[in-house]
């Protein structure tokens, strides 16, 4: 049953009176205010209304003036404006205003209830949207001070989910672990030098940390293949991009990071795949990821080929700028500084070593 309470504001008693004892037959609470002055003053007491009916030609302070005012003080609090037909255009005026709705004098009991039910349930679902979103930031802040905690010999904001699906994919492929820490750490620095926001840094680095993780749902024989592969084979391993955005986009804080993982092999020209995506079409986080992919890709050892020198992996990202990658990126890249690369790689390595050692030692006790 209802039990909102509503404030009448009209400079004739004997309208407030008739308009409220219909709204305490629909079990409305009623306040009354013969004025706009006289309704400021009982918003302003702190006594709490959802929602304020207020006539629209009133003396002192008319319903323009009382509606700009409490909008401004009380914006949650939904206006029903109430006016006779030749004031249409003042009333019109008031929508713009904020006002949520109106009313046309003189009305019957199921208009007003109709009009008063609508302006409530849209103000409902305001407040339960914002409570919401509230509890919701309310629990990722929780989530993600435990998983800082859990993760803090790691030295990265990863959160649990993300570090699980990664050990995951160490285990089927054994040359990704080293990759995927420092292609991260290479994308975080370019992002950091492009000015991106704390926020946008995290939703990169996720996605740039998982960009294989599709590979998990590729077949051992054509992952693990030492020779070169068929061209169905190409194919299918293709697919992890693909596959990797549709493990990710079911978690809802991953969406962002799962855009990453689909487009990291697209291509600035739009030769890349899996859909061929061109120039701003390709997420920005997935751009930078492919310059840092390139650099860790040239300057590591391969099986075909032993790794070469970071002026060398320089040299050939320029040559590419505007083909394969972004020009504003490779910009960025250039002008940083180049011991930070060597200094990064030396970071991730300690990492590594030191797990590895304290996960021997355990096996040994």
């Amino acid at each position: 049953m209802p039990s909102d309470r509503i404030l009448v504001v009209d400079d004739e008693e004997s309208i407030r009176e008739i308009v409220s004892a219909m709204l305490n037959t629909a079990n409305y609470q009623c306040r009354q205010a013969s004025s706009g002055l006289e309704a400021l003053a009982l918003l302003e007491s702190g006594e709490e209304f959802e929602l304020m009916l207020s006539d629209l030609m009133m003396a002192d302070l008319d319903g323009i003036g009382l509606l700009e005012r409490t909008k401004e003080k009380f914006p949650d609090m939904p206006v029903v404006m109430v006016t006779a037909v030749h004031d249409i255009s003042v009333a019109l005026q008031a929508l713009r205003n904020g006002a949520y709705d109106y009313l046309l004098k003189p009305f019957e009991r199921e208009q007003l209830l109709a009009a008063v039910a609508r302006a409530l349930e849209n103000r409902r679902l305001k407040m339960e949207n914002r409570a919401y979103q509230s509890d919701l930031e309310a629990l990722v802040a929780a989530r993600t001070e435990q998983l800082r905690q859990t993760m803090a010999g790691l030295e990265r904001s990863y959160d649990i989910t993300l570090e699980a699906l990664g050990d995951a994919l160490d285990l089927k492929d054994a040359e990704t672990e080293g990759h995927s820490k420092r292609v991260t750490a290479f994308t975080i620095a370019i992002a950091k030098a492009m000015g991106l926001s704390h926020e946008q840094v995290r939703v990169i680095a996720r996605g740039a940390f998982l960009h294989d993780i599709g590979k998990m749902a590729i077949p051992d024989v054509i992952l693990r293949k030492p020779g070169a592969l068929s061209p169905d084979e190409v194919a299918i391993m293709r697919e992890h991009c693909y596959l990797g955005y549709q493990m990710l986009k079911k978690i809802p804080f991953l969406g962002e990071a799962a855009e990453i993982v689909y487009a990291h092999q697209e291509r600035w020209d739009g030769t890349g795949y899996p859909r061929g995506l061109k120039g701003n079409e390709i997420p920005l986080g997935a751009r930078m990821f492919s310059v840092a992919d390139t650099l860790d890709a040239i300057t590591s050892d391969r099986p075909y080929r032993p790794k070469q020198t970071l002026d060398a992996a320089r040299k050939e990202i320029e040559l590419w700028s505007g083909r394969q990658f972004d020009p504003e990126v490779v910009k960025v890249f250039l002008s940083m500084p180049e011991n930070i690369w060597d200094d990064l790689r030396k970071d991730i390595n300690q990492q590594i070593n030191r797990i590895a050692y304290s996960t021997s030692a355990k096996s040994s006790n």
